[in-house]
């Protein structure tokens, strides 16, 4: 399951995916001066769209890994826009996270509870965030009525009780 889906479709222009940025000091890309002081006022514009779109889903996307924990599968991926200047922008991305339910229902509660806290994470969760989020209450309900059975069966022993019958002497 994908958390922090941000569609690309936010950007100005068409995207292209690209394989994920490696890992640098400072993620957000950077451009020299005499690269951006040749562009036209509107190249100048979307440049100053495309550095707050990145900003952006870098920050989201980092949101999700912080609170997904264990659970992340991988690192965040990226869609990137190439700018005017040449530099490779991120205007969409996803973080990967392992949703299969637990060994236990317990354990599958608190797994639900940090997949749900995952796709939450971000200040403007999206749609695709939402979703997950909503599974995930889905498969904590699940669990949760699981786990009810159970103590019920402990309670009154593994054999289920036998329905209430009403017996009628005349």
């Amino acid at each position: 399951m994908n958390v922090g889906a941000i569609p690309s479709s936010y950007a100005t222009v068409p995207a292209t995916r690209f394989a994920p940025a490696p890992p640098t000091a400072s993620a957000a890309p950077q451009a020299t001066p005499s690269a951006t002081t040749q562009l036209s006022e509107e190249a100048l514009a979307m440049l100053d769209q495309l550095k707050s779109r990145d900003l952006e889903v870098r920050q989201h996307e980092q949101a999700h890994l912080a609170a997904a924990g264990g659970l992340a599968t991988s690192g965040a991926s990226y869609t990137y826009q190439r700018g005017p200047n040449g530099v490779d922008y991120a205007t969409g991305g996803e973080v990967n996270i392992d949703t299969s339910p637990g060994a236990t229902p317990q354990e599958t509660i608190e797994r639900a509870r940090t997949i749900q806290a995952a796709a939450l994470a971000p200040a403007a969760p999206s749609s695709a965030d939402r979703a997950v989020a909503s599974q995930a209450q889905q498969m904590e309900n699940q669990a949760r009525a699981e786990l009810a059975q159970q103590k019920t069966q402990n309670a009154y022993g593994a054999v289920p009780a036998a329905a209430p019958s009403v017996d009628i002497y005349a």
